[in-house]
């Protein structure tokens, strides 16, 4: 049996590399209401990098006045959400009383551990105008002694996220330790988030951790003899001194770090032990996780499936 639910899997084609390319990930895109999504993970071919276990691309979405993404209040357990922009704001709410806005270049850690209710939508000055957004939102499964912790949330703005250049590569370190920089996005364990942005024909080695991946956000490189297209992740295996190249302006991001082991996912629950997932789903469907604070009217179900 699956340990991951179905319905986390999007459409993906997953093509075998060589040498230190191990796969080659093209996720398809998803019509949800108006906004584009892209989900590389979880899928059948690669559940998971380092301890990054989801990988959504959303957007650019662009909006006309009136229009917008409101998601409601729903729940987690045994993960961290991590939720960067591009493009755009977001309102992000939960069940501890916070109440943050999210603009581009900003980190947004929410900690589930034993269970964290949240919601995500637009504030109505956002909403009365065309606006757009883009961004990618994932999941870090927490290590085993960590996924029943205490919930909590952290916001990290922009200007307090360590960047440097490397071979005139403007990098920006979110998560963990590369190039020399040490982020102060709080870890549970080895875990790397980057964000580079090359100019055509600029190359740049990729930092050495145990598992690594590269997902194309805009523009084309080259890697070890193949191009790696817009949207695409290449998932490698470890070996040191890998180097891409710019085949025209592209944006990336590298994700990586050490696997926190097998993991169960089904719907928004990840979890070691398949009985915490099952006790979170009868939680939510009686009604037992905490409120959120200022947006405790609507909700959304247990899916049925």
């Amino acid at each position: 049996m699956s340990n991951i639910s179905k319905a986390l899997e999007h459409q993906c084609t997953v093509a075998s590399g060589c040498r230190a390319l191990k796969l080659i990930l093209t996720p398809k895109d998803k019509d949800l209401g108006g906004l584009s999504v892209r989900r590389t993970l979880p899928v059948r071919g690669c559940r998971s990098v380092g301890p990054w276990v989801f990988f959504d691309h959303m957007g650019p979405a662009h909006f006309k006045a009136g229009q917008s993404v409101d998601v409601k209040p729903h729940p987690h357990i045994g993960l961290a959400t991590v939720t960067y922009l591009f493009e755009g704001e977001m309102l992000h709410r939960d069940s501890l009383g916070s109440e943050q806005t999210i603009v581009p270049g900003d980190i947004n850690l929410m900690v589930a551990g034993r269970g964290i209710v949240h919601s995500e939508r637009q504030r109505e000055e956002v909403k009365s105008a065309p606006h757009t957004l883009h961004g990618l939102q994932l999941w870090l499964a927490l290590p085993t002694q960590d996924e029943q912790c205490e919930s909590a949330f952290f916001h990290y703005a922009s200007a307090d996220i360590p960047s440097v250049s490397e071979n005139e590569v403007p990098i920006r370190v979110l998560i963990g330790e590369a190039y020399g920089v040490v982020s102060p996005v709080k870890t549970f364990s080895n875990t790397l988030y980057v964000e580079a942005r090359m100019q055509a024909g600029q190359s740049l080695v990729l930092p050495e951790v145990d598992e690594l991946a590269l997902y194309v956000v805009t523009g084309q490189l080259s890697v070890l003899d193949n191009v790696l297209a817009e949207h695409n992740m290449a998932v490698f295996t470890k070996d040191a001194g890998i180097t891409v190249k710019a085949l025209e302006d592209t944006t990336i991001a590298l994700i990586g770090g050490t696997s926190v082991g097998k993991r169960y996912m089904d719907w928004n629950f990840v979890a070691s032990d398949k009985s915490l997932i099952e006790q979170a789903k009868h939680n939510w469907k009686t009604g037992q996780f905490p409120k959120v604070p200022n947006d405790d009217v609507e909700f959304i179900p247990l899916p049925k499936w």
